[in-house]
């Protein structure tokens, strides 16, 4: 609690105590009345003072102005009537501002529980300078500098771990619970925080570019890009709240005109007056001011607590319509990485043949000869090879040691004489011959991720139509890999700009009640990413360009996240649904309960803080999602 709710508690106690000690006091006359002026300005002089401000800035519609009529109105009755009965003012005033306390502390305490899911913000580095440590503003370290990051210590910037090992809780970043090991070798994002072992990072990235630094910027600026419902809420607030004061007036003074002009009667003022003043209280659109754009701040914490980076309101409402969901392939279904995933037809071991495909292509830096020698896993000896040679689109002819070894494509073995063998497994396919034998061929492909089966079979429960995937790969490939993953279409063989022209048509043939969104990672995805309706990027081993052109980021990387961000945004949008129809109904019921003097000043302060206390409760519920 901060020292402005603290400070209005105890306004709250003061002017309830005084209120209740002048309710049993025998006073009457003007000093009863001056004595209830005390509470009411102890509770209400900043609701007097922001109505005024209003009125002199011509700005004269909003709740301060509502609450300042109402109960000046009700206390103006009260000495007409010289009933000595002020306590109706005061209570409203009093539990409006008992209604606002309670809607602070929980915006507040919404904001303090995103803030600690997303307490990522490093305070300092520990920079090595000459084998000392000094400790500097994240802000000053530059790229290429080497940090140290004790136990129990944020990492401040994005880098490579030059030395140790540990175990990183990415829990803030990603949503997951389980450490991650981390290895000389390993990329590391800021933000993590480092469990065990001293880690030595070289850093690759400045703060401001770091993902510490582009998470809390996107998280801090969410607020600004608006939903339809807010946009809606907004100016349905602008133009509702002149309405209903022009009504109340009418009402004041359209029925007692009546009454002594056309029907003869008494004109009763003061009961009219009295049925103005409450229908102002009820009319109060609080419940719907505050509870919708709350609702959103709460699912877009919610869901950054759970690894998904939503960038506005906007993204989460049109996710949540969501019905197509269009792919690209690599790093995005699959990991990106080739490896070695058959070693077929061997007239050889397979840690033999191995052994000398790696050496063969120990001088090439292309990701197959990458993968070859990962397989292998040993160090490379050079000394061992000799007269390499490159057949530029074949393959590699060189001496391993006193054996001569071929390997490359079905060309390169034509070409040599070679009978080979062909493979019917989807991959690039690397054949071997050794002193002009076949000795076999190895299986390299890009492996699909673990959760990429699993996340297809969500989006479809969670109503998901179609599921499209695009790749540049073979159409061989592309097609083995939407089979495996059951994926309803696949389209193969494109360009980046061929993606664009795919999603586009995709684009003109779904409804408009229907979004499309395109999750990719690459660099070549970020054209793709702003034509979509909705932009997915992978975001921890994502492209910059893409997750800049994205607007939401998945922070592990796992496509399962995607369905969940889905189930996230549905929940939040239903929760603003519910709390539109909950509070238009019930001010519409009590509005018109008012207007035929059956609600009084009782009632109309439920229609306004007990409505406004419900919506909010109910807003709140967006913020917790793990169960999802």
């Amino acid at each position: 609690m901060n020292k402005k709710q603290k400070k209005m508690l105890v306004r709250i106690l003061i002017a309830s105590a005084l209120l209740i000690a002048l309710y049993f006091a025998p006073f009457t006359g003007w000093l009863r009345f001056i004595l209830y002026l005390v509470p009411y300005f102890i509770i209400g002089y900043d609701i007097l003072i922001k109505a005024f401000k209003g009125i002199k800035n011509r700005q004269i519609f909003d709740e301060s102005f509502l609450m300042a009529v109402a109960t000046i109105g009700a206390i103006a009755l009260a000495l007409y009537d010289r009933s000595g009965d002020y306590t109706e003012a005061i209570a409203v005033m009093l539990f409006y501002q008992i209604g606002e306390w309670f809607q602070s502390y929980a915006v507040g305490k919404s904001r303090r529980n995103i803030s600690e899911l997303m307490d990522i913000r490093p305070d300092y580095a520990n920079v090595d300078r000459d084998g000392q440590l000094e400790k500097v503003d994240p802000d000053e370290v530059e790229i290429g500098s080497i940090i140290v990051v004790q136990p129990g210590e944020k990492v401040p910037l994005d880098g490579v771990i030059v030395e140790g090992t540990s175990s990183l809780n990415t829990s803030a970043l990603t949503g997951e619970s389980i450490p991650r090991d981390a290895n000389v070798g390993d990329e590391i994002i800021s933000g993590c925080i480092n469990l065990t072992g001293v880690l030595k990072i070289r850093t690759t990235k400045e703060f401001w570019d770091s993902t510490v630094s582009k998470i809390l910027d996107l998280v801090e600026n969410a607020s600004s890009r608006k939903s339809k419902s807010e946009n809606f809420i907004t100016k349905f607030a602008r133009v509702y709240t002149p309405a209903v004061c022009y009504a109340a007036l009418a009402l004041a003074i359209l029925p007692p005109i009546v009454r002594m002009t056309a029907m003869g009667v008494p004109a009763e003022w003061g009961t009219w007056i009295y049925r103005a003043l409450t229908f102002l209280v009820i009319s109060c659109p609080c419940a719907l001011v505050i509870s919708i754009p709350l609702s959103f701040f709460a699912g877009i914490g919610g869901a950054s607590n759970a690894g998904v980076l939503v960038k506005g309101s906007n993204y989460l409402e049109a996710l949540a319509q969501t019905k197509l969901v269009v792919f690209d392939k690599t790093g995005t279904l699959t990991k990106g990485v080739f490896e070695v995933s058959g070693i077929h037809h061997n007239a050889i071991e397979n840690e033999k043949l191995l052994e000398y495909a790696a050496l063969a292509e120990s001088a090439s830096s292309h990701p197959i000869s990458k993968s070859l020698q990962r397989a292998y896993g040993k160090a490379i000896d050079r000394s061992r090879v000799s007269d390499i040679q490159e057949i530029s689109g074949n393959g590699i002819t060189a001496m391993v040691d006193d054996t001569s070894v071929a390997i490359g494509n079905d060309k390169l073995m034509k070409s040599m004489g070679v009978q080979h063998i062909d493979c019917h497994h989807v991959g690039t396919i690397i054949h071997i011959a050794l002193n002009g034998a076949y000795a076999g061929h190895i299986v390299i492909s890009d492996i699909v991720k673990e959760n990429s089966k699993e996340a297809i079979r969500s989006l479809k429960r969670s109503g998901i139509h179609k599921t499209i995937m695009l790749t540049g790969d073979a159409k061989k490939v592309a097609e083995q890999v939407a089979g495996e993953l059951g994926v309803d279409e696949v389209y193969s063989e494109l360009l980046p700009g061929d993606k664009v022209e795919k999603v586009e048509a995709l684009l003109k043939q779904k409804s408009e009640n229907e979004m499309l969104a395109f999750v990719g990672d690459g660099i070549n995805d970020a054209p793709v990413l702003r034509r979509a309706d909705i932009g997915i990027a992978m975001g921890a081993m994502g492209s910059d360009a893409a997750i800049e052109a994205a607007d939401v980021v998945l922070m592990d990387d796992d496509p399962a996240q995607i369905a969940k961000a889905i189930r996230i945004s549905r929940k939040c949008l239903r929760i603003v649904y519910e709390n539109i129809v909950f509070a238009i109904g019930i001010k519409l019921l009590c509005l018109l309960l008012g207007a035929l003097g059956i609600a009084n000043m009782w009632l109309a302060i439920f229609a306004d803080v007990g409505v406004m206390i419900i919506a909010v409760l109910n807003a709140i519920r967006a913020l917790f999602v793990k169960k999802l």
